[in-house]
């Protein structure tokens, strides 16, 4: 026991000393070098876990929490989430409607921390906060901003990629009643022309119905570089909800959706 304590103490000197430089993430081999052995190590962190002063959104890497956010469990996790991406050797960009409340469609805030990057990767939670990971292929060349945060910055997609990813993960975007409210939210902060350039980048499905939502809130500025874009690749009709059954309305002129859903956007 007296081993434990005595380990405890140094974890936490260091603990203590990471965050008066600024530095609220650390891996776990940042620690290992400075404890007589392995168990002494987990005995600590264990102990300063149950304190509230560690949380662990992914094993081996943890976050600082000050007194401040104690009652939560862990700090935001934009405070952390390049460091994490780091920690785990994946491209990254905060995206969906955590990217959309950045560029201020906060219509509703998200309950998840979303995050596009490369590959199937199973989500973190530490306290109140929750991290979602969703997969791109084209993350490596997908345009983002460098957002400023508390520790540093963070990468987030720009409010086009944004777009796209909304249509091409309802799911994730709370379904398509919200994913039409959130566009119509984004659309001041959309510029058409690079709404057009990214086109190629995207499923043809994707586009027609990025168009097709848009003309639908009233965006047809947006959407028409959009449709332009299309005159160039084939393009079948569609269903707007895939997942929802087959209906007996034609497609549209324009962009060739089937409307087998009714969508309202809350604006």
């Amino acid at each position: 026991m007296a081993e434990d304590l005595s380990g405890s103490k140094r974890v936490a000197t260091l603990v203590d000393e990471f965050q008066s430089r600024g530095k609220y993430t650390f891996a776990r081999q940042d620690i290992a070098a400075n404890q007589r052995s392995d168990v002494a190590l987990e005995a600590a962190v264990r102990r300063l876990k149950k304190q509230g002063r560690l949380a662990t959104p992914r094993r081996g890497f943890f976050v600082i929490v000050p007194a401040e956010y104690r009652a939560a469990g862990c700090l935001p996790a934009s405070w952390f989430i390049h460091n994490l991406m780091r920690f785990l050797g994946q491209p990254y960009y905060v995206g969906l409607l955590s990217a959309a409340a950045i560029h201020g469609a906060a219509h509703q805030q998200p309950m998840v921390f979303q995050v596009v990057t490369d590959r199937p990767t199973r989500g973190g939670r530490a306290g109140r906060v929750r991290i979602e990971f969703h997969m791109s292929r084209s993350i490596d060349d997908a345009p983002v901003v460098e957002v400023q945060t508390e520790t540093g910055s963070m990468r987030v997609s720009t409010p086009e990629v944004t777009a796209y990813d909304l249509v091409r993960l309802p799911a994730a975007a709370g379904h398509l009643n919200n994913v039409a409210t959130v566009l119509g939210e984004l659309a001041e902060k959309l510029d058409a022309a690079k709404l057009a350039e990214l086109a190629p980048k995207y499923s043809v499905p994707d586009v027609q119905r990025l168009g097709y939502l848009l003309d639908l809130v009233g965006k047809q500025d947006l959407a028409e570089p959009l449709a332009k874009a299309l005159e160039r690749r084939r393009h079948r009709p569609i269903l707007l909800a895939p997942g929802e059954g087959r209906s007996s309305e034609p497609p549209d002129d324009r962009w060739r959706v089937i409307a087998n859903a009714t969508v309202e956007a809350d604006l």
